[in-house]
């Protein structure tokens, strides 16, 4: 015993009964285990959800033209940031009030994060440390605002956008987030939705929508009653960023577990990630093929889309599913996207990288398609109708406000020479021509 180095044999016989003592009064791993592993599956998963920022950017870099990537760039690094600030400031304790009255809570007070070295017998051992899910919560929210980034892209000025940021991150979505995932009025009456096919996708998708209808389509996109084709800049970037968010998705998922203090909890967990792989595969193989069979033609932008819309498809229920379940959820998706990207066209909507039939069109599917294992068909409809009208209606009043007050769109000559000049001064690609 390495302590009578220091000590007398019999100043170290008095320890012996402490040491017994502190051993006994120790929590055991069943007391504690729960917890621990609960809140180490909010972090990792927290962390791969985070990278989903980093795949939006990506995307929407490579799916604009090359006169507005910097542009696209600075509003997802400044949204993500403004989103993290708004969640700790007013968001999370929106979201989560405790006992409310299910529709809304007067709850505006920061985040407060448990004291450094907190014991065991003063932390809540049934979940998760209060960081652990604030961090968690947290990238739901960020990614709600990426979806709005990418459909209003090359024509929107900065800081309106992001004042709308401010808004939806700080007060829109949390307040409807309540609703079911603060267990308000939506939980209570059935509705379901795992990990945010209408929470989250659904809600960016609308206030998308909103932004659109305000902003109107580029210069030049709708010319005598045809579509006329922008490519985006770089297609690399977009397959890169299709595949970050795929990555991020098993986080997003997963970690929606909410648990993995079990065995149960954990095979779980790895039946989401399956079954979120299966739908995001199925959605793009069949992306592939209609693309084939329509335009004679392989589309790469609709095959990422169809991935990502195969994902948005499984969020509202990537558990109970089996792999062949997933597969047919996913493969709705990538037909739902084929189908709505012209359509939206034909509306003259226009939405820059597909936000709207991925994030919105494919929600509603999603939320819908949890009916078929919980049967609750009115709880799903009820949830869809609620979401749709609170974002709509709120988004296109703030659009109008900040049209009104200060103007949202570009001039006609920024919007030609590129956002990145205009916006910031500076271009993503000093060394080449503009596209």
């Amino acid at each position: 015993m390495k302590l009578t180095k220091y000590l007398s044999v019999g100043a170290a016989l008095t320890l012996l009964p402490t040491f017994a003592l502190a051993q006994d009064a120790a929590p055991s791993f069943d007391e504690i285990g729960p917890y621990i592993m609960t809140t180490l599956l909010f972090l990792v998963g927290g962390f791969l959800v985070f990278w989903m920022a980093a795949g939006f950017a990506m995307l929407e870099a490579g799916l604009v033209r090359s006169k507005n990537v910097a542009m696209q760039l600075t509003k997802n690094i400044a949204l993500f940031s403004i989103a993290a600030i708004m969640y700790w400031l007013v968001g999370f304790n929106l979201m989560y009030p405790g006992d409310f009255n299910g529709y809304f809570a007067l709850n505006f007070v920061p985040t407060v994060l448990e004291p450094v070295g907190l014991s065991a017998s003063d932390a809540a051992l049934d979940y998760a440390s209060v960081a652990s899910d604030f961090f968690f919560q947290l990238m739901f929210v960020a990614a709600t605002a990426s979806i709005v980034s990418g459909a209003l892209a090359e024509r929107i000025k900065l800081w309106p956008f992001l004042i709308f940021v401010v808004i939806l991150t700080g007060l829109m979505y949390p307040i409807s987030g309540s609703w079911q995932w603060g267990g308000g009025w939506l939980s209570e009456l059935g509705f379901s939705d795992f990990a945010g096919s209408t929470i989250v996708h659904s809600v960016g998708g609308w206030a998308a929508l909103a932004g659109a209808l305000i902003l109107g389509p580029r210069l030049g996109k709708y010319k005598d009653g045809k579509t006329v084709p922008m490519p985006g800049s770089n297609l690399a970037l977009a397959t890169l960023g299709t595949f970050i968010l795929w990555l991020g998705w098993f986080g997003f998922n997963g970690g929606s577990q909410l648990a993995a203090g079990t065995v149960g909890d954990i095979t779980d967990v790895g039946r989401i990630f399956a079954n979120t792989n299966m739908a995001a595969s199925a959605g793009a193989v069949t992306a592939l093929i209609l693309t084939q069979i329509l335009y004679k033609k392989v589309d790469l932008t609709m095959v990422l889309n169809g991935a990502l819309a195969g994902l948005v498809s499984i969020t509202a229920e990537p558990l109970a599913p089996s792999l062949f379940g997933a597969l047919l959820t996913g493969a709705v998706g990538g037909v739902i996207v084929v189908f709505t990207v012209p359509l939206l066209d034909k509306f003259k909507i226009d939405d820059v990288v597909g936000a709207i039939p991925v994030h919105l069109f494919a929600g509603i599917w999603g939320t819908l398609a949890v009916a078929f294992y919980t049967g609750n068909w009115g709880a799903q409809i009820t949830g869809i109708i609620a979401y749709g009208v609170f974002t709509f209606v709120i988004s296109l009043v703030v659009w109008t406000i900040l049209k009104g007050v200060m103007g949202i769109r570009v001039t006609e000559e920024a919007e030609i020479n590129g956002l990145d000049m205009a916006e910031l001064g500076m271009e993503a690609y000093p060394d080449f021509s503009k596209g």
